[in-house]
């Protein structure tokens, strides 16, 4: 259970201590990620060459691998820094871009599962896919709703010992026994290039900062929801929805958690 005075503090933490969070991920959503994280008072690092992530890996406080834009170089550098992160012990997070509806990038993404993330964030095709069920996803996208891959989050958070991330319209967060489902966000998210790429980065810039992993990846997931209901409620359409995004996260309102009773326990 997460409540507004714990998102305050969470959110408070990455300003003040200012984790250094590497990411390997696509070159879409590369800028916007870095921006999000800069917002919050995160510092980002978009290391991604096979001949550094190994080092980068081991000093940087967490790392994000994102599969976006695979290429046999960045597979490489994901695996490699993957490996890195977890003898150094640092908090690790896959976003399996794809794995719902390719079947190149599923078996891939299971591949780094083994490795030992900490986390895994994807929508509710992706998350599927990750446990052989299909989920009608198409490409990037999902093709199901997330409350119908809770039971797929729960078997892989079971299977890998990450904590499992399915995001959406509602967003749900389990460690494979508890499920916590989150409310809050705006459908104009969804117009948005990149905005759960940033979120797989923001989930990686709280876990250095909290031990408790499903706490850490429910407090980032709230922080960029509320921040996209604050910048829904100014923004004009999607270009002015990613400025006035970017504008939010360093002043969320976390009274909005406590407004729409986020945190609340999932069944299924």
């Amino acid at each position: 259970m997460i409540t507004a005075d714990s998102l305050a503090a969470a959110h408070a933490a990455l300003r003040d201590r200012r984790p250094l969070v590497h990411n390997i991920i696509s070159a879409v959503s590369a800028n916007f990620a870095a921006n999000v994280l800069l917002a919050l008072g995160a510092a980002p690092a978009m290391a991604e060459s096979p001949d550094e992530v190994g080092s980068f890996a081991a000093v940087a406080d967490t790392l994000a691998v994102n599969l976006g834009m695979i290429t046999p170089p960045r597979a490489e550098a994901m695996r490699l820094a993957a490996v890195s992160a977890d003898k150094a012990g640092k908090p690790w997070v896959l976003d399996p871009v794809g794995a719902g509806g390719i079947a190149d990038r599923a078996r891939f993404a299971r591949e780094l599962c083994l490795l030992r993330p900490w986390a895994i964030r994807g929508n509710a095709s992706e998350i599927m896919g990750l446990v052989g069920e299909a989920g009608g996803g198409r490409g990037v996208d999902a093709g199901s709703g997330s409350g119908d891959a809770l039971l797929a989050a729960r078997r892989l958070a079971a299977e890998t010992g990450a904590v499992v991330a399915v995001t959406g319209a509602v967003d749900y967060v389990t460690d494979g026994g508890d499920a916590v489902a989150l409310e809050n966000g705006h459908p104009l998210m969804t117009r948005i290039t990149a905005m759960g790429c940033a979120a797989t980065a923001v989930v990686a810039a709280c876990l250095a900062l909290d031990a408790d992993r499903p706490r850490a990846v429910a407090h980032a997931l709230s922080i960029v929801a509320v921040a996209g209901e604050m910048a829904a409620a100014a923004a004009r359409g999607p270009g002015s929805m990613q400025v006035e995004f970017l504008d939010a996260l360093p002043r969320i309102d976390c009274g909005r958690l406590r407004a729409r009773q986020g945190g609340a326990a999932a069944g299924g």
